[in-house]
């Protein structure tokens, strides 16, 4: 699970750098005013369902810009879980975001960009169960050491965060892409964006 935690952890970290250095050419939007959130890393999410395996804050801070076109001021923060046989990457950005869409565009280009990674099933919004925000999900694959490892993934942003949430299963690394059950995922993504996005002040 070490390695394909490290696979998840690249991956994302890709993301997170690009969510930040790249932008459009088109003018910022005015949704800087809203709410102010930040990334965390819990011990644990979804009722003790993952538990926090390694903090990658440092390594994620160290690799990620603090200003880029798009985003201004930007701190980063998440953290590798683990829960069962699956492994989960959970990684965010904060700060001042000028357009969240474009945000979140770039973290997933970021993801699919990345050597050996197809796009496997293209992201599309979904909107929870709960009723919260939509998530844009998808379903990428990657070539490990000859290995295709499945990697299900939803992403978010607001006018102060853009964050993903990963996931690989140890024990059918290889899953079709097709029988990922993403309004699954955006339904428990849902429950770990409330847990790991908090109001800045807080």
């Amino acid at each position: 699970m070490g390695i394909v935690g490290a696979v998840v952890g690249v991956l994302v970290l890709g993301g997170v750098a690009s969510a930040v250095v790249f932008g459009g050419g088109g003018g910022g939007s005015k949704q800087s005013a809203g709410p102010k959130y930040k990334i965390t890393v819990p011990q644990s999410l979804v009722g003790g369902k993952y538990s926090l395996a390694k903090d990658l804050s440092q390594q994620m801070g160290a690799q990620v810009p603090s200003d880029g076109v798009n985003a201004h001021g930007m701190r980063a923060a998440g953290g590798q879980y683990t829960g069962g046989t699956t492994s989960l990457v959970v990684s965010g950005i904060y700060g001042t975001i000028d357009d969240p869409e474009e945000g979140i565009d770039h973290m997933i280009n970021g993801m699919t960009k990345s050597p050996g990674v197809e796009v496997a099933v293209p992201e599309k919004k979904f909107t929870p169960s709960d009723g919260g925000e939509p998530l844009t999900c998808g379903v990428d694959v990657k070539a490990v050491a000859g290995q295709k490892v499945t990697l299900e993934f939803c992403a978010w942003g607001t006018s102060s965060t853009t964050a993903s949430v990963a996931q690989t299963d140890a024990a059918d690394l290889a899953k079709a892409p097709e029988s990922v059950d993403l309004q699954e995922l955006a339904d428990e993504t849902s429950k770990i964006r409330s847990e790991v996005q908090v109001p800045a002040g807080g």
